[in-house]
């Protein structure tokens, strides 16, 4: 079954901007949420595998509209409320 991220031979976006000397990170956040996925697998929170499937089961407007580091996050509070580790109201209330 096909996936919003899998989008090979689909047309109609926009084309793809390359940014000369782009940096690893646009915005402190980013680096933030990198570090947290990480230590969160090297914690057996998920792994890799369930990390990708989390963000490959966004919901199509959701994934289509964020950034590369926004669907990171939001894979990330997806797999902590499914596994228990944090209820969605605290995920949502911080």
């Amino acid at each position: 079954m096909s996936r919003i991220n899998d989008v090979g031979g689909m047309s109609g976006f926009a084309p793809i901007v390359e940014e000369p000397d782009e940096p690893r990170f646009h915005a402190d956040w980013e680096a933030h949420v990198f570090a947290l996925n990480g230590a969160l697998i090297r914690r057996g929170v998920y792994n890799l595998d369930e990390f990708r499937d989390a963000q490959e089961r966004l919901p199509v407007q959701e994934y289509l509209a964020a950034s590369y580091y926004e669907r990171w996050f939001a894979a990330i509070r997806l797999l902590l409320a499914e596994k228990g580790v944090a209820t969605a109201e605290e995920l949502a209330h911080g």
